[in-house]
């Protein structure tokens, strides 16, 4: 049976973020069944429904086939203010247009949230989930994934160093693989 593809959003756009570092670890550690399909965000010009009808900027076009394609999506994300990034709520919201014709509907998901502090981005980890219920996205409610005081999880080359993160990442990807089993559209 061939790997079901898996959309990860990149919350942060800066090259050597630790969310991005952290997106890419967890891809690697997914299992065999999903394949990680890395969607970059930061040319999404900003919604604006005016551009919908011919003018429709050909990034979003894109966007939009590239998670047409895809099985899953897998939101990976710091917290900025409490809340989520603006870039990935953009993506969020041009995926959602136009109306009746949004590409999140039934797509499985899971969340995964970082922060070099304590709370390992709370607040943007729901803030995501609520955006995309609403959307009649199917978000695995466990395990959460809060990585907290995640500079001090990583290698110099990326990877996870901490063998307890690693462990606790390879057995939420499993639980996604399930999860992506029991929701993905058939």
């Amino acid at each position: 049976m061939a790997a079901k593809k898996v959309a990860v959003l990149i919350g942060s756009l800066r090259k050597e973020s630790l969310t991005r570092k952290y997106a890419h670890a967890i891809g690697a550690l997914l299992p065999a069944s999903l394949e990680a399909v890395f969607v970059e965000l930061g040319d999404l010009p900003l919604y604006n429904e005016d551009l919908e009808g011919a003018d429709v900027p050909a990034a979003w076009t894109k966007f939009r086939e590239t998670l047409k394609g895809t099985d899953a999506v897998l939101f990976v994300s710091p917290e900025y203010n409490r809340t989520i990034p603006g870039a990935l709520k953009n993506a969020i919201d041009v995926g959602s247009r136009p109306w009746g014709e949004s590409i999140w509907d039934g797509k499985p998901a899971a969340v995964v949230t970082q922060s070099p502090g304590a709370t390992g981005g709370f607040g943007a980890n729901h803030n995501i989930r609520q955006a995309v219920v609403f959307l009649n996205v199917p978000v695995m409610p466990a395990p959460e994934v809060y990585i907290g005081n995640s500079a001090k999880l990583l290698g110099d080359d990326g990877s996870i160093a901490n063998e307890q993160t690693k462990e606790f990442l390879t057995k939420f990807g499993a639980a996604f693989a399930q999860w992506v089993e029991t929701n993905a559209k058939k």
